[in-house]
């Protein structure tokens, strides 16, 4: 299957977005941000899904685990972006501009470590805010939107995975738009009706134990 909304609530009154009501239930057990006491080779950036514990949340604690023991000798830490991961889309903004703030903060401590980028849901929509692209096209507009990620930074990330994107259902996969095209993958499960015109909320719930989860693992390694 090809790698190519998130729910807003309340003011955020973009009828596209009425799908993910839902399909927002992302809910889970608890998953720490693990953060390098030393410079780690490889340091994965995640943004957690809508109502998940701060952290990297499933999705992204799932990703770690698989890309781990691909990595070879080289080490890995992990950031959980720090936004509210609420059902108001104009909070998502904050993941983004936290995001940048913590490249910036590594890079100049540590700056040969490689970042992954990765989001699931509203943490996709996060990490399209990072590459230039609209997480929810051009039609709505600018809508909760942070500037992306500086290119002198930008040449630091090896590669983006995301989960669920809102920007796919408009058009906008990572792994074809944005200053992070051809080191992306844009996972979107079938049906998925945040990320295509599918049916489905259930198939928006489970990218933790898909096999979207090791394809980005692979896709990752291979680019760090």
């Amino acid at each position: 299957m090809p790698v190519n909304v998130l729910r807003a609530g309340g003011r955020l009154a973009a009828s596209a977005l009425t799908v993910a009501a839902a399909s927002a239930l992302l809910v889970g057990g608890p998953t720490p941000t693990a953060s390098a006491q030393a410079c780690s080779d490889v340091e994965l950036i995640f943004a957690r899904g809508t109502s998940e514990p701060a952290g990297i949340g499933r999705v992204g604690q799932a990703l770690a685990d698989a890309l781990r023991p691909q990595l070879g000798g080289m080490t890995l830490s992990t950031y959980g972006v720090n936004y509210p991961a609420t059902y108001d889309f104009l909070t998502t903004a904050a993941g983004a501009s936290d995001a940048t703030a913590r490249i910036a903060s590594v890079s100049a401590q540590c700056p040969g470590t490689r970042f992954v980028l990765g989001g699931y849901s509203q943490g996709a929509a996060v990490v399209d805010m990072l590459a230039g692209v609209p997480p929810l096209g051009n039609r709505i507009g600018d809508i909760g939107s942070a500037p992306p990620l500086p290119g002198s930074y930008a040449a630091d990330v090896a590669a983006v995975a995301v989960f669920g994107n809102p920007a796919a259902k408009f058009g906008n996969p990572l792994s074809a738009r944005g200053q992070f095209a051809g080191r992306s993958i844009d996972a979107c499960g079938d049906g998925d009706p945040i990320c295509s015109d599918g049916r489905n909320p259930f198939a928006h719930t489970h990218y933790e134990s898909s096999p979207f989860i090791g394809q980005a693992a692979g896709f990752v390694a291979g680019r760090v």
